[in-house]
């Protein structure tokens, strides 16, 4: 017997009740969880970067406004939403200027193609650290670049992944980066 939508966890209802449009996270994270310092990454990975372009390309990105301010331009061949709860009379073209998260997957949900042919269409959060909680209870998927090493002095720090949440549904081999010597992996989480 099939069990019907009361055995479902209550997060369940909240994620998955619309089947239109996957909502995932991509960050790059390191070991100790930190993210960033001073609105800005603590790394240039080339490998990373191209990742994240290659993921994020043609989809929607949400982020919060100080990550906007980071990046200093829209991204191109995205729709870029900005969460910002403040009023922005001189916001640069090409963004939409939302005031929520349910407002921003609203706004990227009517933008929207389909990730694989008659499949779901998929939107991607990009930060900041309070954007990456509030979001990681409505995703069903992570993508996370693993960095090996710590960074003590960090001022932002992504959650803590619950392994009774989320599984490991992809792992790649070791990367190396040139230029800095770290390490790193790509690892997609599906939510259980």
């Amino acid at each position: 017997m099939t069990p019907g939508p009361q055995s479902k966890p209550p997060w369940q209802y909240r994620v998955n009740k619309e089947k239109d449009m996957e909502k995932s996270l991509i960050v790059a994270v390191a070991d100790n969880l930190a993210i960033g310092k001073n609105n800005a990454l603590l790394w240039h990975l080339k490998g990373d970067l191209q990742y994240f372009k290659k993921q994020t390309l043609g989809c929607p990105v949400i982020m919060g406004y100080m990550t906007f301010l980071s990046l200093g331009r829209p991204l191109p061949g995205r729709r870029n939403i900005v969460i910002s709860i403040f009023p922005w009379p001189d916001a640069p073209q090409g963004i939409d200027i939302v005031e929520s998260l349910e407002e921003a997957y609203k706004v990227a949900g009517s933008a929207c193609a389909p990730a694989v042919p008659h499949g779901p269409g998929k939107c991607f959060v990009i930060g900041g650290g309070y954007t990456y909680r509030e979001a990681m209870e409505f995703s069903d998927s992570m993508y996370i670049t693993h960095v090996h090493t710590s960074v003590e002095d960090a001022d932002t720090f992504f959650p803590e992944i619950d392994d009774e949440l989320w599984e490991k549904a992809s792992v790649s081999e070791t990367q190396t980066d040139d230029k800095s010597g770290l390490t790193y992996e790509f690892a997609v989480y599906r939510r259980k």
